[in-house]
């Protein structure tokens, strides 16, 4: 048997930015025919996208695949919402988690395995956003400090 060929469509380094993420899944993902084409040419996006459990159903929303250029009108809207295709039990564990606070589900990578395409999901805990700014000024602050202190004590 051979190792399954893994071609990568799509990253979304944005999701490890943003993200911790603590938990990885491998999703099926329905498709049309042109928007398979299309992903065959790498014209995918999965930036701004992000995924929600409803009604036992995972779907993933915001992923832009290009309209296929030979397609005309079989072209779905670019921006549909598809539907992900996971184990009950993988739904089940996943919506457990969302309840907690600060959980989240972003698409990590798009890709071909083998002739099908899939979706990895991260199981995402956010990262918190610190303003640099303050910290920057605390920090002139104290140094203006220690040079006062400094110029006291020296004179």
């Amino acid at each position: 048997m051979s190792k399954e060929s893994i071609k990568l469509i799509a990253n979304n380094k944005k999701a490890y930015h943003d993200y911790f993420i603590e938990d990885r899944y491998e999703a099926g993902i329905c498709l049309h025919g042109t928007e398979v084409k299309s992903l065959r040419m790498g014209r995918c996006s999965i930036k701004e996208s992000f995924i929600r459990v409803e009604n036992g159903e995972v779907f993933i929303y915001n992923m832009h695949i290009s309209p296929y250029e030979k397609g005309n009108i079989f072209n779905k809207d670019p921006l549909r919402i598809k539907k992900l295709m996971l184990h009950k039990y993988e739904i089940n564990k996943l919506s457990g988690k969302m309840t907690e606070k600060g959980y989240t589900l972003v698409p990590t990578q798009v890709y071909f395995k083998g002739g099908l395409v899939k979706v990895e999901v991260g199981l995402a805990k956010g990262k918190k956003l610190y303003d640099k700014r303050q910290d920057i000024a605390k920090r002139d602050q104290r140094r203006e400090a220690e040079k006062e202190f400094k110029v006291r004590n020296l004179g």
